[in-house]
């Protein structure tokens, strides 16, 4: 099968935050694209107390080898000291789309 693909969801308060950091990880070949998602709406646990947050989502199309280097840029980046990025395993997908991710990353 090959290079293994994920999707990486990563999300932020700032829409056009995260726009633009979207933007820089595919300029620089981190993730093939990224699919932005506004108004998702975050309930979660943080520091002693349950928020319940607007944020936006992205949810980026790369390999597996890239997820180190944009957890480092998410670290050296983003306004959370403890960003939400997570990798998910991609089971399959089109052999063109594939492909293409293969040939738009790295």
């Amino acid at each position: 099968m090959g290079e293994q693909l994920v999707d990486v969801t990563i999300t932020a308060d700032d829409a056009d935050w995260l726009a633009g950091f979207t933007r820089r990880l595919v300029e620089d070949k981190l993730a093939a694209c990224g699919n932005l998602i506004p108004g998702v709406r975050s309930v979660y646990h943080w520091e002693g107390a349950i928020h319940d947050d607007r944020q936006s989502l992205v949810i980026l199309h790369t390999r597996a080898a890239l997820v180190p280097a944009i957890i480092e840029r998410a670290d050296a980046d983003h306004p959370d000291t403890t960003p939400q990025v997570l990798a998910v395993p991609v089971l399959d997908a089109h052999p063109g789309y594939r492909q293409w991710v293969i040939d738009s990353t790295g």
